[in-house]
């Protein structure tokens, strides 16, 4: 029976056993202090038996026994110490490696999944009625391209939009929103990008402005004719909030947080879904090693009340997707 099924998170029982530590310590600790009060009151007979003289000898053999017995809990104590520091710091090791194989687990969904995005795309600027609205003399060729493209978002339903658009970068057909057919895209980056590289270009996430704001990431790619020329642009607006099915799903504890950053560092998702592309954690080890392209790893991290565990994985990108060196951050709070 696997783990789901049975309802458990490692991130509950590692805490858990963090927890226990912490007890064992404090019953370590308590043994301790009755062990040193012990040998203090074994050294105060002492000195009363030698005062008593031969009266007091044989209160002087007990007091013996009673320093032996502290002598023996003082040794036993720091042995046990020792044992629990090394069982806690396990654990601590064993919590880091997991923050990291759950950040990397993250990144590798989202890669794989705009990576599907990549290839709807490209596939989407090969179909005829695509073509048609840009080679085509028909009265209707725009309306049936609008009307192919409006069934592909309701399909699909992670799509905000659909475009197609000229070689001068102008819209002439839309999947939802149709008042910016005719409009002019040339001066945007993700169109700049698109025909720079004669290729499938995918821009980093921003804030779309089209009908309500919602963050999106635009794929944008050439429509070629069947003889190889350029005939336009294919554009889609994957509507960004669909990754928070990966985010909210990672299996992190109660104390723990998920980060999702671009390559300059900057949060393009978290969990409490604030802060988007204004908070940035670059001031972090973990960003910094994931930044630089490290592909996983985990930093313990001192901060004001309390030491976290940081792990963190850089994109690798998925098959012919190469990804957009983003980073998962996910830590948890020692």
């Amino acid at each position: 029976m696997s783990k789901d099924s049975l309802g458990i998170d490692s991130s509950v029982l590692l805490s858990e056993l963090k927890d226990a530590n912490q007890e064992m310590s404090q019953v370590i600790e308590s043994i301790r202090q009755i062990a040193q009060h012990t040998n203090l009151l074994s050294l105060n007979s002492a000195i009363e038996a030698a005062r008593a003289g031969e009266a007091g000898r044989g209160f002087s053999v007990v007091a013996d026994e009673i320093k032996k017995l502290a002598t023996s809990s003082l040794a036993s104590t720091k042995e046990s110490t020792k044992i629990i520091e090394n069982i806690q710091s396990k654990a601590n090791e064993i919590m880091a490696v997991r923050t990291a194989d759950v950040a990397y687990d993250t990144i590798d969904k989202i890669d794989r999944n705009l990576f599907e995005r990549n290839c709807d795309a490209q596939a989407w600027a090969g179909f005829d009625k695509v073509k048609s609205c840009l080679c085509s003399t028909d009265s209707d060729r725009f309306s049936a391209t609008n009307d192919l493209l409006k069934k592909l978002v309701d399909i699909y339903e992670v799509y905000l939009d659909l475009y197609v658009l000229d070689t001068e970068g102008m819209i002439v057909a839309a999947g939802v929103h149709h008042k910016f057919i005719g409009q002019s895209m040339a001066d945007k980056v993700w169109f700049k990008d698109a025909k720079l590289a004669n290729a499938i270009s995918v821009s980093d996430l921003y804030l779309s402005t089209i009908g309500s704001e919602l963050y999106t990431v635009a794929y944008t790619c050439p429509i070629h004719s069947d003889d190889g020329r350029v005939l336009g642009y294919f554009s889609t607006r994957f509507n960004w909030n669909f990754i928070y099915d990966i985010i909210e799903s990672a299996r992190i504890g109660k104390n723990g947080d998920i980060s999702i950053i671009n390559k300059s560092g900057y949060v393009i998702a978290c969990r409490s879904r604030k802060g988007i592309l204004s908070d940035n954690l670059k001031h972090l080890n973990a960003a910094q090693h994931a930044m630089k392209g490290e592909t996983y790893g985990y930093v313990f991290e001192k901060e004001l009340r309390a030491t976290k565990i940081y792990g963190y994985a850089h994109t690798r990108g998925y098959n012919a997707y190469k990804g957009k060196n983003w980073s998962a951050l996910v830590s948890e709070t020692l």
